[in-house]
């Protein structure tokens, strides 16, 4: 069983920088992809970033590409996103992820979910 939880959302304005943390409590954190996906009113859930637990390999969603990294400290169990450059359609409730499976950008491949954070930016 892995718990999640995610922090460092807040509002902000078009142009500025957040950096999501999450959290994870479990053993063998260091075996998990984890990734962040992200939902705005009235849409549905999207891929946004992932890393891979064996050599740290990354994807991004085009939306995101060259604006936000994704890293990972396996000695702290974190996985962070670095988000730069933020846009209003960046708005949205950021949700990290977990699995032992295979890398993935697809939402139901993953078991493990956190509550979210709130990430608004304003124009």
């Amino acid at each position: 069983q892995v718990q999640l939880l995610e922090s460092g959302g807040g509002l902000v304005q078009t142009g500025d920088s957040l950096r999501l943390s999450c959290v994870a409590s479990g053993r063998a954190f260091s075996r998990y992809v984890m990734a962040w996906f992200r939902q705005a009113p009235g849409k549905e859930r999207e891929f946004v970033a992932v890393i891979n637990w064996s050599d740290s390999k990354t994807f991004y969603a085009d939306s995101v590409k060259g604006r936000f990294t994704i890293s990972r400290d396996n000695a702290k169990n974190t996985v962070s996103l670095q988000m730069n450059s933020l846009r209003p359609e960046d708005t949205a409730v950021y949700y990290c992820a977990a699995d032992d499976g295979d890398i993935s950008t697809v939402g139901w491949t993953y078991d493990y979910w956190g509550q979210g954070t709130q990430v608004t930016v304003s124009s």
